[in-house]
């Protein structure tokens, strides 16, 4: 570049500006705004333009097509993916596994009967929710002795799913959640 007394100019690795007062060979003295005198060489020195004095107020930038679109109007982009609402805040889907529930009439089923019963029903649901994508999964099979949470414990073991404890304030101690993964890896 060829500089002249009375040229303005930046420091390309500085945040110094000033005017050129000594213009030699290898080195340009420019004069800052508080009055004091640098040596530079001249490939560590840009000249501002007179159009860009208004610019350089705000930003040390140089290049036309950035002041271009620092002027232009951003455009929204549109995203790729829609919002989901938290799958913690919908409302899991509830299965009773009660009996009196799931049948009309317990006359002529024992014991046995009511429980595979009881299981076939929730692994209907828990693979209808799989299928559905359905993320959350309440079986209230009530307190008693343990046996049905004890079976659908070990039918959560074949499926890739979490499960504990429901909310203790809306089932009481008689409900497990089930959380499936949308995602499961083979």
């Amino acid at each position: 570049m060829n500089f002249k007394i009375g040229d303005t100019v930046v420091v390309i690795d500085d945040v110094i500006k000033g005017k050129v007062i000594v213009v030699d060979k290898n080195k340009i003295v420019i004069e800052t705004i508080d009055g004091f005198p640098f040596e530079f060489a001249p490939s560590e020195l840009v000249i501002v333009d007179k159009d860009q004095a208004e610019l350089s107020k705000f930003s040390d930038i140089s290049n036309e097509d950035l002041f271009d679109k620092i002027n232009e109007k951003p455009k929204r982009k549109q995203s790729k993916f829609k919002t989901v609402t938290k799958t913690d805040k919908l409302p899991p889907m509830e299965v009773d596994l009660h009996i009196h529930h799931l049948t009309s009439s317990t006359k002529g089923l024992d014991n046995y009967d009511m429980l595979n019963l009881q299981i076939e029903t929730a692994k209907q649901k828990l693979e209808y929710a799989i299928r559905n994508r359905i993320p959350r999964v309440v079986f209230v099979h009530g307190v008693g002795e343990g046996v049905l949470k004890t079976e659908l414990e070990y039918l959560f073991k074949k499926y890739h799913v979490d499960w504990y404890a429901a909310s203790f304030k809306k089932y009481g101690l008689g409900a497990t959640e089930v959380y499936i993964y949308q995602n499961p890896k083979n």
